[in-house]
């Protein structure tokens, strides 16, 4: 039965502010990972980087996440959900400051890795939140409201990062996040109730034996194989999509962002839209028609030929509108798969599964793609041919969840 915060129930207007407060901080941290991207040069010639260095300087914040989302396992059913989203927001701001403030490359690193470990544990805290406060029936468009932020993020991370550092230095986008989570913690001191109702659960439990059991569960267990899969489908191409754009089709550096500014202003406005569909049609059914149209732009983007700039903005559009539309009913099913008095643990499990996902599928579709003597990759398309299998075996495992419904709701 799901966990009931019957003396917090929200009127509508208090329930839109939560979820906006909710979007703005995964806004917040999404941002902060995406902005070290188009920081590159200037990072480099700063600090006198290798690519080598440069590259564990992105990804130490995705590593970060992942460990300290299976470290979160641990805690985070033990405490109020509020006051442990406000005291991680605020290590994660201090962690961005302390980013901005980097006067060498071992700090730096120091500061990704700590943002990250805040960070990472935000996403999967803020989406256990939805699933306890907001009811089955309107789960898949409160989802689509708090996963807006990565489509905002999109738009404003890499265009918006590049103008501020090239304007006022790179460490100014930083400032701006940590001023950012400030107002934001302070909105979500106001709009979250108190959510404690599951402490009751897990009150007097040990810590390890909770965790092991909620690894065992069956159920847990599919729905952990779904949530990797729908993350492995789609990063065995998208990291790599500037060097194709680039090496293959053309595309000159200064019309690179017009990809991710054009794409997320599409998921902007598709993901409210797949949100409120996936609560008429079903969680499961849109998934699965959301997963299959996915598959088209995915093989068409890595087969691209020289093409100009605006027939590579409908495929790259197309692309994030149909890869981010799988998120929307997807963590509806594996937030709702989780039973309701241990969903903060299985959560956090969940987002390290899904850091872990991220960093192995660009791994495998960095060793499947190769380069010619013209210095264009090769081979791109079998990344893509490996993300459609993951996203047919996401099909499979979709129908295999059961999911933990209100009383009167139905399964999606």
């Amino acid at each position: 039965m799901e966990i009931m915060q019957n003396k917090n129930s929200l009127t509508p207007k208090r329930e839109l502010m939560l979820l906006v407060t909710l979007a703005g901080i995964q806004f917040s941290h999404v941002v902060d990972f995406m902005i070290m991207m188009p920081l590159g040069p200037q990072l480099r010639d700063l600090f006198t980087l290798t690519d080598a260095q440069f590259g564990f300087i992105v990804s130490a914040y995705t590593l970060a996440a992942g460990v300290s989302g299976l470290f979160a396992a641990t805690y985070i059913d033990r405490f109020d959900r509020k006051r442990l989203l406000l005291c991680l927001y605020a290590l994660f701001g201090l962690s961005t400051i302390a980013c901005a403030l980097s006067v060498s490359y071992h700090w730096l690193i120091l500061s990704r890795i700590a943002a990250g470990t805040f960070g990472g544990v935000l996403s999967a805290l803020s989406q256990t939140i939805v699933g306890d406060v907001i009811p089955f029936e309107r789960r898949g468009r409160a989802m689509g409201v708090v996963m807006t932020s990565f489509s905002v993020a999109t738009v404003a991370g890499i265009p918006g990062g590049l103008f501020l550092a090239s304007e006022f230095g790179w460490h100014i986008p930083f400032f701006v996040i940590g001023g950012l989570s400030a107002v934001l913690m302070l909105l979500a001191a106001l709009t979250l109730p108190s959510l404690n109702a599951h402490l009751e659960y897990s009150r007097g439990r040990k810590v390890l034996p909770l965790i092991v059991q909620v690894l065992k569960d069956r159920n847990h267990q599919r729905a952990l194989v779904l949530s990797s899969c729908i993350v492995f489908a789609g990063f065995t191409v998208v990291p790599y999509i500037t060097l194709y754009m680039r090496a293959n089709v053309g595309i000159p550096m200064e019309e690179i962002p017009y990809i991710y500014l054009v794409g997320g202003l599409a998921t902007l406005f598709s993901m409210r839209w797949i949100g409120q569909a996936t609560d008429r049609v079903g969680k499961a059914k849109m998934f699965r028609i959301m997963v299959l149209l996915a598959v088209i732009p995915l093989f068409i983007t890595t087969l691209l030929p020289p093409v100009p700039l605006w027939v590579v903005l409908i495929s790259s559009s197309c692309l994030y509108v149909c890869m981010s539309g799988r998120m929307v009913p997807g963590m509806a099913l594996v937030s709702s798969a989780a039973r309701p008095e241990w969903r903060g643990t299985f959560m956090t499990i969940n987002s390290a599964v899904q850091s872990g996902a991220m960093g192995v599928a660009a791994f495998v579709g960095g060793h499947l793609i190769g380069r010619n003597a013209n210095g264009e990759l090769t081979h791109y398309w079998t990344a893509a041919m490996v993300g459609a299998l993951a996203s047919v075996l996401a099909v499979v495992m979709s129908s295999k969840v059961h999911l933990y419904t209100l009383p009167h709701g139905t399964q999606g």
